[in-house]
């Protein structure tokens, strides 16, 4: 089956709480919503795919080896199978880097296969396009980027911000620290690094006799299937620093929404990262979010100016102090430009797809 706007069925694979399958649906109604018709049939268990595939002339996925399979290479095997029964393509997610550990190769191998299998294949950044044709190559095909889109083409204006405490409502320094992270816990996403961080702002500030009401690490997010004990690890760790680390758990996204929008400082500590709809979500908020310095987090700078404040690992705790003196900064301006919007993702999608063969 395929549209008669000549979009492939979009199959939506995976736990629908997980940020590829998210996006993935995301992308699937802002092509509704500009007009196309579009057929996204959900399939909560990748097996499926296989089946949903057979009686369909075209179809898109969002791949990432963690829903395609228990490992890289039942992944590549699965879409290999649905390579068979229908004309694919893909958009690749949480690309192999040498920062995977031992895991790389064996996962470089498992999107060889799959670039190697598919019709044409999208990467969500320059910094994952790099990473295919270093990594990867020589693939048969290589990816188009089309970048993440946000949900809104600007940050909130002052008077849209009913859910949000404003910066006349956040308490004034000295006042709680308190740093938020967003998104699944697991090891090298920066909460460790945002503990000790913490502890160091709270030393130096109990050393100079100011006061501080509050030394939190909030992770907005439940930890990672298979990582629940960093979890408890994390715990000890921040008790032993004199930080308190909370875990809100899973919300939904209105309970998401006010988590990242509340009074704190907003930080994605994540050093490795390829892409992020997590770092969008700050922004798509008005925050202005810390962010570890990579060619990723530099990418996304330029590509939305004004939104993102980029820190040196060892200058994270200097920093911390800084937004906990200055909440204002934590903040962007009303109105900020925030394109490419999921709408412009969306119509670049629908050219990319009408030109592939």
């Amino acid at each position: 089956m395929m549209s008669s706007s000549g979009i492939p069925e979009l199959l939506l694979v995976g736990p629908p709480q997980h940020g590829v399958t998210a996006y993935a649906r995301d992308l699937a109604e802002a092509l509704t919503h500009a007009g196309f018709s579009v057929s996204m049939p959900v399939v909560p268990h990748a097996e499926a795919a296989v089946a949903r595939a057979a009686g369909s002339d075209r179809v898109h996925v969002h791949f990432t080896d963690r829903i395609f399979g228990g490992t890289p290479e039942d992944a590549a095997d699965l879409v290999e199978r649905m390579a068979a029964v229908t004309r694919l393509s893909v958009t690749l997610h949480d690309l192999p880097q040498p920062s995977d550990g031992t895991g790389f190769e064996r996962r470089a191998r498992a999107y060889r296969r799959v670039l190697d299998t598919v019709r044409g294949a999208v990467v969500s950044s320059e910094h994952e396009a790099n990473l295919v044709n270093t990594h990867l190559a020589p693939p048969a095909r290589l990816a188009t980027v089309i970048p993440i889109g946000t949900r809104t083409p600007s940050s909130p204006r002052i008077g849209d911000q009913a859910s949000r405490d404003s910066a006349a409502d956040a308490p004034a320094a000295p006042g709680p620290l308190r740093v938020l992270i967003a998104g699944f816990i697991y090891p090298g996403k920066g909460h460790a690094e945002a503990i000790d961080a913490v502890a160091a702002v709270r030393h130096k500030l109990r050393a100079t006799g100011e006061p501080l009401e509050e030394a939190t690490v909030l992770a907005i997010g439940s930890a990672s299937p298979g990582h629940e004990a960093d979890v408890e690890l994390l715990q000890r760790h921040a008790a032993a620093s004199g930080v308190t680390l909370r875990v809100t758990g899973y919300l939904d996204d209105i309970a998401y929404r006010a988590a990242v929008s509340a009074h704190g400082i907003p930080l994605a500590a994540h050093q490795h990262l390829s892409a992020s709809r997590s770092m969008i979500d700050w922004v798509e908020q008005g925050r202005s979010p810390l962010v570890a310095d990579s060619p990723y987090a530099r990418e996304m700078a330029r590509l939305r100016p004004n939104t993102l404040r980029l820190y040196q690992p060892l200058q994270l705790a200097e920093q911390l102090e800084e937004g906990w003196r200055r909440p204002d900064s934590t903040r962007l301006a009303p109105s900020t430009p925030l394109h490419p919007t999921l709408t412009d993702g969306a119509l670049a999608y629908h050219d990319w797809w009408a030109d592939l063969r």
